[in-house]
């Protein structure tokens, strides 16, 4: 099973990332839309808020979930296997 990361803060998830989705989507058997919770950014959406926006901005696409992480998008690779 091929699967891919997609990290960013998405503050907010805009149709671009949501169209990136969709062709990494056709790609890979499973897609993480990684949510980071960047802290030297001043963020406008709250983690939860921005999670909630992506959850419900690709819902249309079956193979993608999102995640929230801290720290290295390595690390939180590493923890996805």
């Amino acid at each position: 099973m091929s699967k891919a990361i997609y990290p960013g803060t998405f503050d907010p998830i805009t149709l671009g990332h949501v169209n990136i989705v969709e062709k990494a989507a056709r790609l890979f058997d499973h897609v993480i839309l990684a949510v980071a919770d960047y802290t030297a950014k001043q963020n406008v959406f709250s983690l939860e808020e921005r999670r909630d926006l992506c959850i419900e901005s690709i819902r249309h696409i079956p193979n993608v979930s999102v995640e929230t992480f801290h720290g290295l998008v390595v690390d939180f690779a590493r923890q996805q296997d």
